[in-house]
């Protein structure tokens, strides 16, 4: 079991993601997210950010869940990580991450890397998912799943295995650049010396484009 947090962008549609919902140990909204929550029929267990998005009636029935942190130093995703972290809830799928403003989406992806450090943490949209690693690690995978990897230290030297199109000790100076891969086998390697904040992207099965 996991929790979901679901953020305030597109609300899922797949049944994959719907399913993880229904199923959810526990599901923490980001502020305004609550609102779609209880339009799609489910209830939240807690709801946590400024609060300035959240309907006034869906204020007074969920009074007693209602986490208010003012702070704008962070956007409500990272404290409802930091609320999950601290509560010792650390197997976590993020929605609703992508979808509606492209901002908060770049935004939210890159953040991943900072939540990686703390959980076992992913963002799961309805076309696939995103996963940051900060050393080498193995995906499991199938034969032509499309792959995408973005580095956010240009200067580290990414090596693939098991990549249609190889990266042999690459610098992905520009995000373009690991774009658009495949894999070949049930699984695949990304692998760099030391650590670094690396994002991989990976197309679900009917999913591809």
């Amino acid at each position: 079991m996991q929790t979901i947090i679901l953020a305030n962008g597109a609300f899922p549609k797949s049944d994959k993601l719907l399913t993880l919902l229904d199923n959810a140990e526990r599901i923490v909204c980001c502020d305004g997210a609550v609102n779609k929550l209880v339009d799609s029929g489910r209830e939240p267990d807690v709801i946590i950010g400024d609060l300035d998005s959240v309907r006034p009636e869906l204020k007074e029935k969920y009074a007693g869940i209602l986490i208010k942190i003012s702070d704008q130093e962070t956007n409500d995703l990272t404290k409802a990580v930091n609320w999950c972290v601290s509560n010792s809830l650390k197997k976590i799928a993020i929605l609703g991450a992508t979808g509606d403003r492209e901002d908060h989406a770049i935004g939210n992806i890159s953040l991943l890397a900072s939540y990686s450090k703390m959980a076992d943490v992913k963002i799961l949209t309805d076309y696939g998912e995103f996963i940051a690693i900060n050393k080498s690690a193995g995906f499991s995978s199938f034969p032509g799943q499309q792959v995408s990897v973005f580095s956010l230290c240009a200067q580290i030297e990414i090596t693939s295995e098991g990549l249609k199109y190889p990266l042999s000790e690459m610098k992905l100076a520009s995000w373009w650049m690991g774009t658009l891969n495949e894999s070949t086998a049930d699984s695949f390697k990304i692998s760099f010396e030391g650590e670094g904040d690396v994002i991989v992207y990976l197309l679900d099965d009917k999913k591809r484009i």
